[in-house]
């Protein structure tokens, strides 16, 4: 889900502020000596750096999120990483990455693609149309989330699932079994709420990214290079954890209605986001609304600094191969 926000995705695929970040460095493309597919490519190489990264403690949000999933039935993060490690060994923080390297990549492809054509179309060439931007943005999520969304929902299922005697035995079986009985639709039950959420995720992360670097270099208004890079991890982890705990009803919503049915979760008769909400509500109160709060905060924060560092490594070795060319191109016969 980046660049100047260093931040999640996604999802994000969530992939969402990281791609958004990483995006918004894209129109600097003649000052960092890269081009376009370049820019897709080193944004979706930290995507996917900063899931399989942080993927297990994703997992143990997912199972506190799943209201009545087994075996899970407290909402402590110590609790939940027990009983993961106790089911299924430590292979089960790992159940369901193969779903998300699958979905990542492309999606971020997608992202980029779909914010470069969007933010031609929209800003007729303006670097400081920020509403235009902002709506190239929306409209990258949206797509983006489009191809998140099915392997995402595998990618959660699996996560609950377990191991041996597991309702599903990989991606593809869950995929088929999905396919055979609920029908392809169920691949896109959340993907409304998945988008509604994005939004404000992505609005909360961005005013706090800001706030947070203009404070922290008006603390220390004289940093070198190494440590603006420090500022701009520090401000988008906190942007992150912020973000995400603000979003993390919405997230507990996509969540249940992915994993409907698996492992002991509610079946809902409406994928009504409301409807949701007041069934959680009714069987684990309000507080059912915020379980997986804390993993969720604790993956956002270290993905922010796992996506910029990635960004910039991939940025700066298509600058060197870019740089080698050129001198190459230069050399008289």
């Amino acid at each position: 889900m980046a660049a100047a926000a260093a931040t999640d995705t996604i999802s994000n695929h969530h992939l969402r502020p990281c791609d958004d970040l990483s995006a918004a460095a894209v129109h600097s493309a003649a000052h960092d000596g890269l081009i376009f597919w370049q820019f897709m490519v080193a944004g979706s190489v930290a995507g996917c750096a900063e899931h399989m990264a942080m993927f297990p403690v994703d997992t143990i949000k997912t199972r506190m999120q799943a209201l009545g999933s087994c075996p899970i039935k407290s909402a402590g993060v110590g609790a939940a990483f027990r009983s993961i490690l106790k089911s299924d060994g430590p292979a089960g923080l790992y159940r369901g990455i193969a779903a998300m390297g699958l979905g990542a990549g492309p999606a971020h492809a997608v992202y980029f693609s779909v914010y470069e054509l969007c933010k031609k179309a929209l800003s007729g060439g303006n670097p400081k149309n920020h509403l235009a931007h902002a709506a190239s943005g929306v409209c990258a999520t949206v797509m983006s989330d489009a191809v998140l969304t099915p392997m995402d929902m595998v990618k959660q299922r699996l996560q609950l699932s377990g191991g041996a005697g597991g309702a599903y035995t990989g991606v593809w079986d869950c995929v088929k079994q999905v396919l055979k009985n609920e029908g392809f639709g169920t691949f896109y039950a959340s993907y409304r709420t998945t988008v509604l959420m994005n939004a404000p995720f992505t609005a909360v992360h961005f005013a706090t990214y800001e706030a947070a670097k203009k404070g922290l270099v008006d603390i220390a208004p004289h940093n070198g290079d190494d440590e603006t890079l420090i500022v701009h991890a520090t401000a988008g982890a906190a942007a992150g954890a912020l973000a995400a705990f603000v979003t993390t009803p919405l997230d507990v919503v996509k969540t249940q209605l992915q994993c409907q049915g698996v492992c002991g979760c509610d079946r809902f008769i409406s994928g009504s986001i409301r409807h949701v909400i007041k069934t959680i509500v009714k069987k684990d109160g309000y507080k059912g609304l915020l379980r997986g709060w804390v993993p969720r905060m604790l993956f956002h924060a270290p993905a922010a600094a796992i996506c910029w560092s990635t960004y910039e490594a991939a940025k700066d070795f298509f600058q060197d191969r870019n740089d080698l060319k050129n001198n190459s191109a230069m050399r008289p016969e």
